[in-house]
């Protein structure tokens, strides 16, 4: 399965990023969406995930109040709306696909990913 994210790119601090993720999945609307972040030389971290009907969400904290996830099922997408960016949200950003739906803030949860996106903050 091949996710694809877009939406990433260079932004001033406080500004705003929409995300968006693809998946060519016929049963997408099944399965919990997750995005998570790496910065150059740090793991991964998990951001936000959302349940498969989206009406279930959940953020890090250092997001929270910043970043919505939303999921539009009849597109097959999943999204990241950011606000009020931080150069600490420097990263590249990936989205991924949690088959077991176990709405779980793990990586190894997660089954399928995404190529990822560059997010670039500039103070």
């Amino acid at each position: 399965v091949q996710l694809q994210a877009s939406g990433g790119g260079l932004v001033q601090a406080g500004g705003s990023l929409r995300l968006s993720c693809a998946a060519p999945l016929r049963t997408f609307s099944r399965y919990t969406m997750g995005w998570f972040r790496q910065a150059p030389g740090k793991g991964r971290l998990y951001v936000a995930s959302i349940n498969f009907n989206g009406e279930s969400t959940s953020y890090a904290q250092f997001v929270e109040g910043r970043f919505t996830i939303s999921r539009d099922n009849a597109k097959n997408t999943v999204y990241l709306q950011m606000n009020s960016l931080k150069p600490e949200d420097t990263a590249v950003y990936y989205c991924a696909i949690d088959v077991g739906n176990t709405y779980s803030d793990h990586i190894y949860e997660y089954d399928y990913w995404g190529q990822g996106t560059q997010v670039t903050v500039s103070s």
